[in-house]
């Protein structure tokens, strides 16, 4: 079985549109990394993900990808905290109980913690996507206008069965 790694944030849940609507709010310079960075590692990730929706049924859509025996579905998520990690595993763990999920430190790139080569990642950022594609993985955008950036693109994670 192929390994298949999905991103969380923006992938899974829409955390993305709710923490950069806040980060607007109280007046946080998204270009610097020092400022996004402290938010995201001093946000109550509890309380987000109770706010947060999930997109597009994204939790059948993996339990679809899970059933048909084609992949080896594991999560792959940055995290600015280990709050931020221990979160994100609790939320995960109360719909699939045998998974792996692989928080990935901001300051590493995703292609560090696993073995790409002809591995997929859907993710919703492209430089996450170049990334992998140089290390010989395979990239799939998650992008729910279909904005592929040069990548085949998808915007329900089950999609991946039809494409690959």
């Amino acid at each position: 079985m192929r390994n298949l790694y999905i991103d969380f944030d923006g992938v899974i849940m829409n955390t993305i549109d709710i923490t950069y609507n806040d980060m607007i709010k109280k007046g946080i310079n998204q270009d610097s990394q020092e400022e996004v960075r402290n938010y995201y590692a001093n946000l109550n990730w509890s309380k987000l993900l109770e706010e947060a929706e999930i997109i597009n049924d994204g939790i059948n859509a993996i339990n679809n990808i899970i059933s048909c025996n084609k992949y080896n579905v594991s999560i792959l998520s940055h995290v600015n905290s280990l709050h931020e990690a221990v979160e994100k595993i609790k939320f995960l763990r109360k719909y699939f109980k045998d998974m792996t999920i692989i928080p990935v430190p901001r300051e590493l790139s995703k292609t560090e913690m696993v073995h790409v080569h002809d591995s997929i990642l859907i993710d919703d950022y492209a430089g996450n996507l170049d990334e992998w594609k140089n290390k010989g993985g395979i990239s799939i955008r998650f992008n729910r206008n279909l904005q592929g950036k040069g990548y085949p693109v998808i915007d329900k994670l089950d999609q991946i069965l039809e494409i690959l």
